[in-house]
């Protein structure tokens, strides 16, 4: 079995510089294609002229739903305050609001560091509650390996904020876990019932808790080595579904693994994404790219730029 893996491209400097001259993006410059109109910028998402670049609608209708997996290993790893990375935060949502339908919802992922007060997640809790998007759940996913020591629970969780504004579409989502659990009761027109026998699918019910997504790595065909931050494709997608329609635009201003683009490619939605690094932007397309040509979510046991570093072309 082929393994060529990569280092972390945010961190290594002799890869980043062997591939700077095939990133077809430079910064402030957006790539758009032809075939569904989807759109990656290298650009800053605090910056509200260069989230305009992106998110001009050419009279089509405005996004109705956004996405975002801000970095927030920034505060993890003290390379941020943690009140500089929530007002950084602020600059993002008002960007992102200002492209927005009056009826959308906003998606962010979020971390809780253990050893620092579990920051960030309370402060962005805080700064949300001025932002306009009123609360709607807290949703925990869980990782199957995690971290930590002898000292302490295991930490394998990733938190996921749900917001709205307006009255947005919301589509109750079913998971792959059969209902075995009997014992409930509960008197419906007369007839004792019992939970299995109630609810409208026969799995169950996607909650603000999800077990059943798997955490990316690299034996996974999604997988997209040299990331350091993958979102698994199942849980975009069940955000996706459950938050908007198909035909239905929407926004990620960090792109990263071009995990959200590819989810909107499966599900007959446009992506209006962008990341502040070349590397990433390119990442993305290639992403794109390789599904059509290919059928594939990823470079199982590759990567995206195999050709390049004179690797096998993991086709």
């Amino acid at each position: 079995m082929k393994k060529h893996p990569l280092p972390r491209l945010d961190r290594d400097q002799a890869i980043r510089a062997r591939l700077a001259g095939v990133c077809r993006l430079a910064p402030g410059e957006v790539w758009e294609d032809p075939r569904q109109g989807h759109r990656v910028g290298c650009l800053d998402a605090g910056s509200a002229t260069a989230v305009a670049r992106l998110c001009h609608t050419d009279g089509l209708p405005p996004a109705t739903l956004a996405i975002h997996d801000p970095p927030y290993n920034f505060v993890a790893f003290e390379q941020r305050r943690v009140d500089a990375y929530a007002e950084w935060c602020r600059q993002i949502v008002a960007n992102t609001a200002a492209h927005l339908a009056a009826d959308a919802s906003l998606y962010l992922w979020t971390g809780a560091d253990q050893n620092n007060g579990f920051a960030p997640l309370p402060e962005i809790m805080a700064m949300m509650r001025d932002s306009g998007f009123t609360s709607r759940s807290l949703i925990t996913m869980r990782n199957q390996r995690g971290y930590g020591t002898q000292q302490n629970w295991m930490s394998v969780r990733q938190e996921l904020l749900y917001y709205v504004r307006g009255c947005p579409r919301f589509q109750p989502q079913y998971t792959d876990i059969p209902k075995k659990v009997k014992g409930y009761y509960k008197d419906i027109s007369g007839e004792r019932t019992e939970n299995t026998a109630r609810g409208r699918g026969e799995t169950l019910r996607a909650g603000n808790v999800w077990i059943d997504i798997q955490q990316v790595f690299y034996r996974m065909e999604e997988n997209v080595n040299g990331c350091y931050a993958q979102k698994p494709l199942k849980s975009i997608l069940r955000i996706i579904d459950a938050s908007s329609a198909p035909g239905d635009t929407l926004l990620d201003f960090f792109a990263h693994a071009g995990t959200t683009l590819l989810a909107a490619e499966l599900t007959g939605r446009r992506c209006l994404t962008m990341d502040i690094d070349p590397l990433f932007c390119e990442v993305t397309i290639r992403r794109l790219e390789n599904y059509r040509q290919t059928g594939r979510t990823g470079w199982q046991n590759s990567n995206p730029f195999a050709l390049e570093l004179g690797q096998e072309s993991g086709a």
